[in-house]
């Protein structure tokens, strides 16, 4: 069996990286892909759907060195789902809402935001894992 899923969005706040005791490198980071359409209705509808994206390795180092909060990726990897309920973990907001995210272990990732100044430097291919 094989599964694999490929998300384009933007980071919703900094990488964040950690090493293992093991000398392991692992960045962390939240991911919001969006979608527009329109409803039977006529009303334009906006859907945003959250991803918590885990990194290891070299990767893992690019994306803490490379991405930002709003830097635009794509993302290849694999569903993990809640070992708990066996889907996405679901949280309640702030506002008192539910919400849903769901956990990518990542194979690769691609920066797709353009290298500008002031901002973090871009590598201009891939960063091999």
């Amino acid at each position: 069996m094989y599964q694999k899923v490929i998300l384009t969005g933007n980071l919703g706040k900094e990488p964040e990286l950690r090493y293992l005791p093991s000398g392991q490198a692992v960045t962390n980071f939240s991911m919001a892909t969006n979608r527009s359409y329109t409803d039977s209705n006529g009303q334009k509808q906006d859907e945003t759907t959250w991803f918590r994206v885990s990194v290891w390795g070299n990767q893992a180092e690019a994306v803490n060195q490379y991405l930002q909060q709003g830097s635009r990726v794509l993302v290849e990897g694999r569903l993990k789902p809640d070992p708990e309920t066996g889907g996405p973990r679901v949280y309640e907001r702030n506002d008192g809402t539910y919400g849903a995210s769901f956990e990518v272990t990542a194979n690769r990732v691609v920066f797709l935001t353009p290298k500008q100044d002031g901002r973090k430097a871009q590598p201009e291919e891939d960063i091999p894992f």
